[in-house]
C-alpha cells in the first residue's frame, strides 16, 4: 500500500487522543516554557489558531496552544509555514505580456491566457491598469459587464476578506454582476426554505450532548464529519472529536451509506452501506416504501407536523406513476439487497434515529431531491424535533453540535449596496459567458446574462472549482480582461491578465471569531512578519486601486486597518468583558456559552408547539409536497421528492466506464495547501491527487497501488495516483477535489484536477447547482506521462521589460463622476447592517430576489451566524420585508 493509506491509517487506527497527546513531547507547551525563546506571535487560520515563533524576521515555528485547539491537524503544523515560503508566491504585480503590449490597442491575445509568459510591474501600473479595464467597461458596456467572481471568501479567515473589499470598492463605482448561492450547497440552499423553513445547510445541529443521551441509531448519507471538521470557515477548533467519541462509547449505532468507507466510518465504528452514488433518493423511497406496508408510519405526527404526505405516499405506493417504490426496485436502482433496504427500513423507523445529510448528496443532477427525501421518510416515521432523532445537513461542517453562544462577532466593513441586480448562479459561469443576452431562470425568477467584458476574481480559485475546465477556458476568450487578487499563482492567477500579489495573513493584521455555531471566541490574527516581495495586505491593495479611481476617501472612510479592526471588536460581545488593548495582547477573548444551550433539540420548538413556533414554509409545516416549488412547473424539479435518472451514473453507464466522486480533501481546504510539498510528501502519488480505486476495478485494468492512471471522458482527462483499496465499491473511483492544475502538451491535467472531466450539468431549474458528483469517467493506466508535475513551478516571468505610461488622461477618471453620481443614497440602519454583516459568507447577496417568506427561512441561519442580536435582527428583517421581490 501507499504511504497515503499507511500514513491516514496509522492516524485514524491510532485515536485522535493519542495523536493530541504526541503533541506535548514537542513544541505544544513551549508557551508555558519559562526557558524557551519569548518571541511568539498570536494568529489565527481556518487550520486553527497558534504563535508563531519568529526569528531574524523569518516564522520558523508554530506554537499550538492546547487551551484552544487540543488536536491541531498537519495543515497547522506544516502546511502554514511551507506555504508562506513557497515558491509559488506571487512577489511582484504581474501583467500577461500580451495584454501589457496591446492595453491601449486591444489586441490582447486572450487565447494566450495560461501559456504565456508575465512581466513584472510595478503597482503604478498595475493599478492603472485594473482601474482603466473597470471605468472602461462600466462607461461603455454598463457595471453588469463586470462580473465578480470572488464570492465564499475562503480565502481567509479574517474579517477583512479580500471578497468583502472587493464589494465594497466594486459597489462605490455602482456594483457589478455577483454570483447567487454557492458552491457548497447551491441546491439545498434554494430548496430546503420552501420544504422545512430554513436553509438547514447552515444551520445549527442539535446539540452534541442531546445525540449522546437519547439517539440509539445515527445515519452518515455520504457524511464525514472526522474529517471535513479538520477545516473551517473561520477557525478551526476540533472540539467535536471528544463529543463524538462520547457518542460512541455510549452505545449509540452508526450506520453509514456511503459508495466508500471513510474516516468517520473508521472512527465511529460504523456499519457500512455500499450503495450506487447518486440513488440515495431511491434507498429512502424504497424504505418509505416498507415502513407503510408494514403500518410504522407516524400517522398522527404527519396529519400535526407536516402538509403534502398523501399525494407523495401516493407516489412512493406507485399509484400515480405505476411504478411501486419497493425495495426490490431499489434495489436494482441503488445496488442494496432488497432485505437489507427493508432491515435499514424497520431499524431506523423503530430507533431513535438521526439521520446526517451531507452536502455532497445534493452536488449531483437533481440535487434538491435527496436532502428532501431524508426529510420525507424522518417525517414519516415521526423524528423531526424529537430528542436525538430527526434530520440535520450540517453535522459535518463548523463543529455541527456544538452548544449556541448566541454572541456578537466582528463587524466588518459594509460592502454597501450593489446596484446591478442581475445574477449569475454560482455554477453557471461558464454558461453565463458563453451565452450573453440568454434568460436563465433561478430559484422563481427569471434573469438575463450580461455580456462579461472584466471578470475580477478577489482570494477565490474559481478556475480549480468550476466544472468542464477545459470548457471554461474557451469561454474566458470572451472576456477582455481578468484581474485576481491572491497570495499564490493558483489556477485562477494563471488565466487572468492582471495578477495583484497580496500578502499572506501572517503578514498583515485582522480579526477574526470562531465557533461557526457557538461563536463563543474572537481571534486577534496578528501580523507576525512582513510582507515577501513586494505583496501588501488586501486592504492596502483595494486601498491604492480607490486612490486611482477617486474613492480613496469613501473607500478608507478616511481610516487606516486598525481603526476599523478597534472598531469591528468593539461590535462583539466580547468587548463587554474585555477591553480591546487586553485582548489585543493576549491573542483571543473568551464570550459565554449558555448550558441551556447543550440540550437544544433541532426543530424542537416546532415540535413542541408548532402553532406557536410555526416553520418559515409557505404551511408553518414540513411539506411533503411543496406547492410553491409544484407551482413552478420544473421539469427537473417537481414539488417532491421523486426518483428521477441522471444523465450520468452507473445505471445507463456503457461497459468499463465508473462513477467518479469528488470528496473534500484531508489535508487541504479545497485547494489551499497544494502548494505544501511536506504534505504532499505525506499523501500524493508520484507527485499526483491520488485516486481510491477498488481491488476489482485495478486488476481489471492491469493497475497496481501506486501506479500512474488516467481518468478521462469527452470533456477531459486527467492523471492521478492510484490507491488500490477495498474500502470503496466496484464501479467507482474517489479523488478529491481542488488539486492545482497543470497541462501537459496533449491537453491532459498532469496533476488530478478532477474539474476537467466534470459536466456543467446544473442540478435542476430550481437552483441551478453544480453537479460535480454526477460524472462518469473511463480509466487506464497511464504509460506516456510527460515528466513529473509542474503545478508547483512558477510561470516564466521577464523581469526587466519597458513598462508603458498610463497618463491620467489614458485613464479617464473623469468617467467614474458621471457613473456614480445618481448612485448614492444614505442607507437605514437595517440595510447597513445587512451589507456589514450578513453578506460576507454563504447569505444571499441581493434582497430583490427572494420573497418575504424565503427571508424568513434564511434568516434563522443567517442571523445566529451574523451574531446578530434582537434589535439588530428586527431591523434587517424590516429591511428584508420592505425589499423583497414580493414588497411591491
Amino acid at each position: 500500500m501507499t504511504g497515503f493509506n499507511t500514513d491516514r491509517r496509522t492516524f485514524l487506527k491510532g485515536g485522535m487522543a493519542l495523536f493530541a497527546s504526541s503533541l506535548l513531547s514537542g513544541s505544544a507547551l513551549a508557551a508555558i516554557d519559562p526557558n524557551s525563546f519569548a518571541k511568539r506571535v498570536f494568529h489565527a487560520t481556518h487550520f486553527g489558531p497558534f504563535e508563531g515563533v519568529v526569528k531574524d524576521g523569518k516564522l520558523v515555528g508554530i506554537n499550538n496552544m492546547m487551551e484552544l485547539d487540543a488536536r491541531p491537524t498537519e495543515m497547522l503544523n506544516y502546511g502554514v509555514i511551507d506555504r508562506t515560503y513557497d515558491k509559488t508566491r506571487i512577489n511582484y504585480p504581474m501583467v500577461r505580456k500580451s495584454y501589457l503590449e496591446g492595453w491601449k490597442t486591444g489586441e490582447i491575445k486572450p487565447e494566450l491566457r495560461g501559456n504565456e509568459e508575465w512581466v513584472r510591474v510595478d503597482w503604478d501600473t498595475a493599478w492603472k491598469l485594473a482601474a482603466k479595464a473597470l471605468l472602461d467597461t462600466a462607461s461603455n458596456h454598463g457595471n453588469e459587464a463586470i462580473f465578480s467572481s470572488s464570492y465564499g471568501g475562503w480565502s481567509n479567515a479574517g474579517v477583512f476578506r479580500p471578497n468583502v473589499l472587493q464589494g465594497r470598492l466594486l459597489n462605490l463605482m455602482g456594483g457589478c454582476t455577483n454570483t447567487q448561492g454557492d458552491w457548497s450547497a447551491g441546491a439545498s440552499q434554494v430548496s430546503l426554505p420552501h420544504i422545512i423553513g430554513d436553509m438547514e445547510v447552515y444551520s445549527a445541529q442539535s446539540a452534541w450532548e442531546t445525540i449522546r443521551d437519547h439517539t440509539e441509531v445515527f445515519v452518515l448519507v455520504g457524511c464525514d464529519p472526522i474529517k471535513n471538521n479538520r477545516v473551517e470557515y473561520r477557525v478551526a477548533d476540533h472540539g467535536m472529536y471528544s463529543h463524538w467519541e462520547d457518542i460512541r462509547d455510549a452505545g449509540v449505532k452508526f450506520i453509514s451509506i456511503n459508495p466508500q468507507r471513510t474516516a468517520t466510518d473508521d472512527y465511529m465504528n460504523s456499519d457500512w452501506v455500499r450503495i450506487v452514488p447518486n440513488t440515495d433518493v431511491a434507498l429512502f423511497l424504497a424504505m418509505a416504501y416498507h415502513v407503510l406496508e408494514n403500518g410504522l408510519e407516524d400517522k398522527a405526527y404527519m396529519d400535526k407536523y407536516t402538509v403534502g404526505a398523501d399525494k407523495w405516499i401516493a407516489y412512493v405506493k406507485g399509484e400515480t406513476d405505476g411504478t411501486p417504490k419497493t425495495p426490490a426496485w431499489a434495489a436494482k436502482v441503488t445496488g442494496i439487497d432488497e432485505a437489507k433496504i427493508k432491515e435499514l427500513a424497520e431499524l431506523l423507523a423503530k430507533s431513535r434515529t438521526e439521520i446526517a445529510g451531507a452536502w455532497s448528496l445534493q452536488r449531483a443532477q437533481h440535487g434538491e431531491m435527496t436532502h428532501w427525501a431524508i426529510i420525507n421518510f424522518s417525517a414519516l416515521t415521526g423524528k423531526i424535533g424529537k430528542p436525538g432523532q430527526g434530520v440535520g445537513f450540517s453535522w459535518h461542517y463548523g463543529n455541527g453540535g456544538m452548544p449556541q453562544g448566541g454572541n456578537a462577532t466582528p463587524v466588518g466593513m459594509s460592502q454597501g449596496r450593489n446596484w446591478v441586480k442581475g445574477v449569475c448562479p454560482a455554477s453557471r459561469i461558464t454558461e453565463m459567458l458563453e451565452n450573453p443576452g440568454k434568460e436563465v431562470f433561478y430559484n422563481g425568477s427569471t434573469h438575463t446574462y450580461p455580456d462579461v467584458k472584466v471578470i475580477f476574481n478577489a482570494g477565490n480559485n474559481f478556475m480549480s472549482h468550476q466544472q468542464d475546465t477545459n470548457r471554461l477556458i474557451r469561454a474566458l476568450n470572451k472576456v477582455e480582461t481578468i484581474v485576481s487578487v491572491d497570495v499564490w499563482w493558483t489556477a485562477a492567477t494563471r488565466w487572468a491578465d492582471i495578477v495583484l500579489p497580496a500578502a499572506s495573513t501572517l503578514e498583515q493584521d485582522d480579526i477574526t471569531s470562531g465557533g461557526t455555531y457557538s461563536n463563543d471566541r474572537v481571534y486577534a490574527m496578528k501580523k507576525m512578519i512582513e510582507p515577501l516581495g513586494e505583496s501588501l495586505p488586501d486592504y492596502e491593495i483595494f486601498e491604492g486601486l480607490a486612490d486611482k479611481m477617486g474613492l480613496w476617501a469613501q473607500f478608507t472612510d478616511s481610516e487606516d486597518k486598525m481603526y476599523h479592526i478597534k472598531l469591528a471588536y468593539e461590535k462583539s460581545s466580547a468587548a463587554k468583558e474585555t477591553p480591546f488593548e487586553e485582548f489585543w495582547e493576549k491573542g483571543y477573548a473568551r464570550m459565554p456559552v449558555p448550558e441551556a444551550a447543550r440540550k437544544w433539540v433541532r426543530h424542537g420548538a416546532f415540535y413542541e408547539d408548532p402553532k406557536a413556533n410555526p416553520l418559515h414554509t409557505a404551511s408553518g409545516k414540513i411539506e411533503m409536497f411543496c406547492e410553491d416549488i409544484g407551482n413552478m412547473k420544473i421539469d427537473d424539479c417537481p414539488g417532491m421528492p421523486m426518483w428521477m435518472e441522471k444523465h450520468e451514473y452507473l445505471g445507463n453507464a456503457k461497459p468499463g466506464q465508473l462513477h467518479v466522486v469528488s470528496p473534500h480533501p484531508w489535508f487541504r481546504l479545497h485547494s489551499q495547501m497544494d502548494q505544501s510539498k511536506s504534505l504532499r510528501d505525506i499523501y500524493k502519488v508520484q507527485g499526483r491527487e491520488p485516486v481510491r480505486i477498488n481491488s476489482e476495478d485495478a486488476a481489471s485494468r492491469g493497475i497496481e497501488d501506486g501506479d500512474l492512471v488516467e481518468l478521462y471522458n469527452k470533456r477531459g482527462t486527467v492523471i492521478a495516483g492510484a490507491v488500490v483499496s477495498d474500502d470503496i465499491m466496484p464501479g467507482v473511483v474517489s479523488i478529491y477535489e481542488g488539486c492545482w492544475p497543470q497541462l501537459d502538451s496533449k491537453g491532459r491535467c498532469n496533476s488530478g484536477l478532477i474539474n476537467f472531466v466534470t459536466s456543467t450539468q446544473r442540478s435542476s431549474g430550481l437552483s441551478e447547482a453544480t453537479t460535480a458528483n454526477t460524472v462518469l469517467v473511463e480509466m487506464r493506466k497511464c504509460t506516456d506521462p510527460e515528466g513529473p508535475n509542474k503545478a508547483y513551478d512558477k510561470p516564466p516571468i521577464i523581469e526587466d521589460a519597458t513598462l508603458p505610461e498610463i497618463s491620467d488622461e489614458d485613464m479617464g477618471l473623469e468617467r467614474l463622476e458621471a457613473l456614480t453620481a445618481a448612485l448614492y443614497a444614505d442607507m437605514g440602519p437595517g440595510e447597513k447592517i445587512f451589507y456589514e454583516r450578513c453578506t460576507v459568507c454563504h447569505a444571499p447577496r441581493e434582497v430583490s430576489h427572494f420573497t418575504k417568506q424565503q427571508w424568513k427561512g434564511i434568516t434563522p441561519s443567517m442571523f445566529p451566524r451574523a451574531g446578530l442580536d434582537e434589535g439588530e435582527s428586527k431591523l434587517v428583517m424590516d429591511f428584508l420585508m420592505k425589499n423583497a421581490k414580493d414588497a411591491h
